[in-house]
């Protein structure tokens, strides 16, 4: 089985290194920017960004060994996806049995949520290697009562909540599905309440350092770019995780007549109904967290389909139970299907799938000068343009000049864009340069009509260009969108130079 498991492992690998040099979009340059910085300065840093540490500690240490390259960065996520796959085995197989284990490592090894952000300089890898070990840490320890994984349970929950804000949801799912295991004990429950405190008390004890920070991030940062979800945002969670309708659709098929069969067997007598409980837990905890942070992000904007990897763990682990008790051919007649349209319908690759930043910056490199000016109707691309851009030192946004270029300030960040205009930030940013200086101005090439820091970025890019267009002490040298129409996320460049 170890051979097997290693093989996945291998084909895990040749999926999940295609895109490794593709150049950084917006929120990976943003991690780059902030791991750049001295591990001392993180805590303060992230108050700006509104994200807890330990994914920019590591990359901080990751790139004093590999570099700040778009693969070697980038490399760090394959590590964490690699990982999920023999864990995957090991927890559905620790679980249910070895055939759950199989069918979870052959999830894990294709599926298009991890191959994705296997290649991507962001935390969600981790995320979903870490709701893999929670997911199965629970379950042996409040439904199988198998007590010596409750220190790894408390770990990696803890692990998590300094990963990703979304882990705060998987807690309360997790303190939900706890409940829910002593209601439906059949037994004495006082070793369960024990356990149940121990766990919670030593997670709240570990987290604590952090909940200053986290408090104040609260008040002042947030997703400002967030749109709040319907609910059909629910049905598309599942669509984002496993690549599509079609992927969804034979998967919950196929193991939803796993599930049938594991009841119709329970009503007969004959079922597992140890079993039975763990699915209702690994339910409660992907589904249950999903649905907490859709009425959260209902009223604070926070929905994002990078987040799901919070949900990934567990519910990749239901699926594999599913399929594990459904007809052997059915469920292998499903993976193959599945297999098809991950194989068929997979991301776009290039250089250019991500942002076009990069290809704007070559294109524009060979005309700048020494003291020009980088200016971004879009705050926070100013991290990727400064990562391209590396001999530029003076950005700034509609927000003001940009101290730091390799961080996005989110602090109270949409009030400062209501409150900004061309007079009062832009002109006196263009007066005080002086004959011969250059500006670079990046305009966002598409547009979204909502939310409200859409349209101020779209507002601002309009009335910045008219401006620096129509100043008769500046003279335009050249305009550039090269793989405009290749991208989720198109900018333009347009380069002047003061008379």
């Amino acid at each position: 089985m170890g051979l097997l498991v290693l093989a996945l492992t291998v084909v895990s690998l040749a999926l999940r290194v295609r895109q490794l040099g593709v150049h950084l979009w917006v929120d990976e340059a943003i991690s780059v920017g902030i791991a750049s910085h001295p591990l001392g300065q993180l805590p303060d840093l992230l108050r700006q960004d509104g994200s807890p540490p330990l994914y920019y500690a590591l990359l901080h240490l990751w790139m004093s060994v590999f570099g700040r390259g778009e693969a070697a960065t980038h490399a760090l996520s394959l590590v964490f996806a690699l990982i999920a796959v023999p864990v995957a085995y090991w927890g559905g197989a620790s679980l249910f049995g070895r055939r759950t284990g199989i069918y979870a490592a052959i999830l894990a090894t294709g599926l298009p949520f991890l191959t994705s952000y296997a290649q991507e300089t962001r935390m969600y890898s981790l995320l979903v290697l870490l709701s893999l070990l929670v997911a199965t840490a629970f379950v042996h320890g409040f439904v199988y009562r198998r007590w010596r994984y409750l220190p790894l349970l408390a770990l990696s929950l803890t692990v998590a909540l300094y990963t990703h804000n979304w882990a705060l949801f998987l807690s309360l799912a997790t303190f939900i599905a706890f409940l829910v295991c002593v209601w439906r004990s059949p037994g004495p429950r006082r070793a369960l309440w024990r356990g149940g405190g121990l766990v919670f008390g030593a997670v709240a004890l570990m987290f604590l350092p952090w909940l200053p920070t986290l408090l104040y991030q609260a008040q002042h940062t947030g997703a400002p770019w967030a749109l709040s979800p319907d609910v059909w945002s629910l049905t598309t969670a599942g669509y984002f995780l496993v690549g599509g309708r079609g992927a969804a659709v034979a998967l919950l098929l196929a193991a939803g007549s796993g599930f049938a069969a594991v009841r119709a067997s329970r009503m007969l007598g004959r079922g597992e109904s140890q079993a039975a409980h763990a699915a209702v837990a690994l339910a409660i905890l992907g589904a249950g967290t999903l649905l907490i942070a859709w009425a959260y992000a209902k009223t604070t904007p926070a929905w994002s389909g990078r987040y799901f990897g919070v949900i990934a763990g567990p519910l990749l682990l239901l699926f594999a139970f599913g399929l594990a008790r459904a007809a052997r051919g059915l469920a292998i007649a499903a993976l193959v299907l599945v297999s098809c349209f991950w194989v068929l319908d997979p991301r776009p690759a290039g250089l250019d799938a991500k942002s076009n930043v990069a290809s704007v910056a070559a294109a524009m490199r060979p005309a700048l000068r020494p003291g020009t000016l980088v200016l971004s109707t879009q705050p926070e691309q100013v991290p990727a343009l400064h990562y391209y851009l590396p001999q530029a030192r003076d950005f700034a946004t509609p927000l003001g000049r940009v101290s730091d270029p390799g961080v996005m300030d989110w602090r109270n960040a949409l009030a400062r864009f209501e409150h900004s205009s061309v007079t009062a930030v832009l002109a006196p940013l263009v007066g005080a340069l002086a004959p011969g200086q250059r500006i670079l101005l990046v305009v966002p090439a598409a547009f979204q009509k909502a939310p409200r820091w859409m349209i101020l970025i779209h507002a601002s890019s309009r009335h910045w260009l008219l401006f620096l267009r129509h100043d008769r002490h500046l003279r335009l040298l050249r305009v550039a969108a090269p793989h405009a129409h290749g991208t989720n996320l198109p900018v333009r460049g347009w380069l002047f130079a003061v008379r």
